[in-house]
């Protein structure tokens, strides 16, 4: 007993300590505009070096989609200073990772290195923001990567359209109704002008945070942002945000998909507001309570209870503009898609007609606790979160201060979300068939 009392006492005393730990920070502005952010932590030798561009799909001119992504590989072609395909070469030989992903609303770019190599982290990020190799002979290669790229992920991935069916049809005004990999007849058509124009517009240092987490010494560390990025010139245009605001769905959309898959799905997805609004977190709590863990309400229920789904979850998207909280469900062997939705719509019901209890509330409130911590465990995920926070918010701090809007979050405002926004002529169904069915 005293064993399992102190093995207790222990992981409780670990749990406080990451709720109490602040992640300090220094952030400041170059004069060309770049938003610098420092974290240091010096547990562990090794640093992340990001910089964070706010220009996704939604910047794109509807007429030439998927530039945001393109560039995303594009950028790592070399540049003035770096060989075309050497670029990992250099993370690679000094020991560190890299990658890069891209969203609707922004662009991401990061190294995780030795901390001894940092100065080699912001001497890469200022090349690619200064001196990048944007010239038809690595725009003809990054479009054949492209193309590969939706053909295994989207094109012969099973269920692999589910972003791009819905969102088209979730949306008719905002840019979000097209997919980020955007199209590959725009690509095709589009010439050595129009992607250098695209990087004119969109790389510049007043559209980015840099954003460096690790161990680091700060002043050292400043000295070398400010030789690297600081002479970098700032845009002289207007950074393009668009202003659409997309009007009510006006009833339910429904549609059947055919695709080369063996068990029919059923998509459901809901509109709601932007992240950062109150409505959001509670929603995003909402859907952890149907969600999340083998215990949640859409896993308990429909694949463990009644075995009619195989898999099935609720994923709110996190999106600067209002977005949508999709839930998914695969059918187990035998059940029909309408079966399922109609299940699916129960687990639903009950929140909006039952108060949760308080020991569910508790456990819930524990599971989102938790997520935020982890999110914010390793220095590359603490990189990520503070320059999102003030690129989304213009407040970094909310990497300390955020969870307390969670925890605001009461068992009434998981109720009244479930009935204000999960509504049949809020949402888009489709039912996925696999193609002998058609």
């Amino acid at each position: 007993m005293r064993i399992i009392i102190l093995s207790l006492f222990l992981a409780l005393a670990t749990l406080l300590q990451g709720q109490m730990n602040k992640i300090d920070y220094v952030e400041y502005d170059l004069d060309n505009g770049m938003h610098v952010i420092l974290h240091q932590d010096k547990s562990t030798p090794i640093v992340a070096v990001s910089v964070m561009y706010h220009v996704g799909s939604k910047n794109e001119n509807p007429d030439k989609t998927g530039f945001a992504h393109f560039f995303e590989h594009l950028l790592f072609e070399g540049s003035e200073n770096i060989g075309r395909g050497e670029y990992d070469g250099y993370v690679e030989k000094a020991g560190g990772t890299l990658n890069a992903n891209t969203s609707f609303d922004r662009t991401f770019y990061f190294e995780i290195l030795p901390s001894n190599q940092l100065e080699l982290g912001l001497w890469l990020e200022s090349e690619r923001l200064l001196h990048a190799k944007v010239e038809i002979e690595g725009v003809e290669t990054q479009r054949e990567v492209v193309k590969e790229e939706r053909r295994q992920r989207v094109d012969n991935q099973p269920y692999g359209s589910i972003l791009e069916e819905t969102f088209k049809r979730a949306y008719r005004e905002h840019p979000y109704k097209w997919p980020i990999i955007g199209s590959m007849a725009h690509l095709d058509a589009a010439v050595e002008d129009d992607y250098k124009q695209f990087y004119a517009d969109f790389y510049v240092p007043n559209n980015a945070v840099l954003s460096i987490a690790g161990d680091l010494d700060i002043d050292q560390a400043k000295m070398w942002v400010e030789k690297y990025f600081g002479s970098i010139p700032a845009g002289t245009k207007e950074i393009y945000r668009p202003s659409i605001v997309e009007p009510a769905l006006g009833g339910e959309v429904r549609d059947t998909i055919y695709d080369e898959i063996q068990l029919p799905a059923v998509i459901q997805a809901y509109r709601i507001p932007a992240q950062g609004t109150e409505d959001f977190y509670a929603l995003s709590m909402l859907s952890t309570l149907l969600s999340q863990g083998e215990s949640s309400r859409l896993q308990k229920e429909l694949v463990d209870n009644q075995q009619k789904a195989m898999f099935v979850g609720n994923f709110p998207f996190n999106l600067e503009d209002p977005g949508v909280s999709m839930a998914f469900g695969i059918c187990a062997a035998g059940v029909q898609p309408l079966d399922l939705e109609v299940e699916m719509d129960k687990v639903v019901d009950i929140v909006k007609e039952e108060l949760i209890s308080d020991k569910e509330f508790q456990k819930l409130k524990n599971l989102v606790e938790d997520d935020f911590i982890s999110a914010n465990s390793r220095v590359a995920g603490i990189a990520e979160s503070l320059a999102n926070y003030h690129m989304y918010y213009g407040d970094a701090n909310l990497i300390n201060t955020e969870i307390d809007k969670y925890l605001a979050v009461t068992k009434e405002d998981i109720q009244r979300v479930a009935k204000q926004y999960f509504t049949k002529d809020n949402r888009v169904v489709l039912h996925y068939l696999p193609k002998s069915a058609e």
